[in-house]
């Protein structure tokens, strides 16, 4: 792999984008890694109990590579990448069973703002920020971004991302919703980053359930909810971890999470 890096801290897989010379734009060759990465990370043989996803040098990912796509290419062949490459990639970290940190380290624009969205937790540095730049260039959101905004953070805000195509500083958009946890500049974002990752990977198996319960929310009625959410209690209920959590809660003491 020559786009990104991947490497097994422990129990955090920890995935960055690397192509720092376009701040980690995404083109074909990087979105192609991407894939093979994320199956590699679901491997079992792995151990990975979470993924932290960041980008090497400035910035998180400045969207799609535009250098390498071309002035002159057919309009259609857009959403023809967007079907075989980044919807493959952005479903199957949808559907990953454990849980996704993702640290912005700098820019998260376009569809790189789309998969820091991806991350249950998501980490920024103060000086990072988020940009819907499709309008600046003729084209409209996606990597799903039309689907999470809204939810995210409302109607009229997403409307005003994408219409206007201004940055939305790491700040306000921990006001707005779209960040978890702010960090200073430097090393401080990967720590803290690490350590959230770190302590989800000591978790349970049930993470990976709750991921799957909130997914589902945005399509499912309240009873088909409550449905999902029995059918997930009765596996989570079937597992070592709420065997072991159950006794660690009655014996007083901290629960040893194996994953199983």
């Amino acid at each position: 792999m020559q786009r990104i890096l991947l490497n097994f801290n422990g129990k955090v897989a920890v995935l960055k984008f690397n192509h720092p010379e376009v701040l980690n734009a995404i083109g074909s060759q990087m979105t192609e890694e991407l894939i093979d990465a994320v199956e590699e990370v679901k491997d079992p043989a792995n151990g990975a109990r979470c993924l932290l996803l960041t980008g090497v040098g400035r910035g998180f990912s400045a969207g799609a590579n535009l250098q390498e796509r071309g002035g002159n290419e057919p309009r259609p062949r857009a959403g023809d990448g967007l079907r075989s490459k980044i919807h493959p990639l952005l479903l199957n970290m949808r559907d990953l069973e454990i849980p996704i940190v993702t640290a912005v380290n700098g820019v998260a624009a376009g569809v790189g703002m789309s998969v820091a969205l991806v991350g249950d937790i998501v980490c920024a540095q103060k000086s990072a920020y988020f940009l819907q730049a499709f309008a600046r260039i003729g084209l409209v959101p996606d990597g799903g971004a039309t689907f999470m905004l809204p939810r995210l953070i409302g109607w009229g805000r997403a409307m005003e991302l994408s219409l206007l195509a201004e940055r939305l500083p790491a700040e306000q958009a921990r006001e707005w919703g779209l960040v978890n946890r702010l960090f200073e500049d430097n090393d401080a974002l990967m720590e803290g980053a690490m350590a959230i990752a770190g302590r989800l990977a000591d978790g349970p198996r049930s993470l990976g359930l709750i991921r799957r319960a909130y997914w589902n929310t945005w399509h499912n009625s309240y009873e088909q909810q409550l449905d999902l959410e029995a059918r997930l209690q009765s596996q989570a209920g079937q597992t070592e971890d709420f065997r072991e959590g159950l006794q660690a809660f009655l014996e007083k003491r901290t629960a040893k999470f194996q994953g199983n």
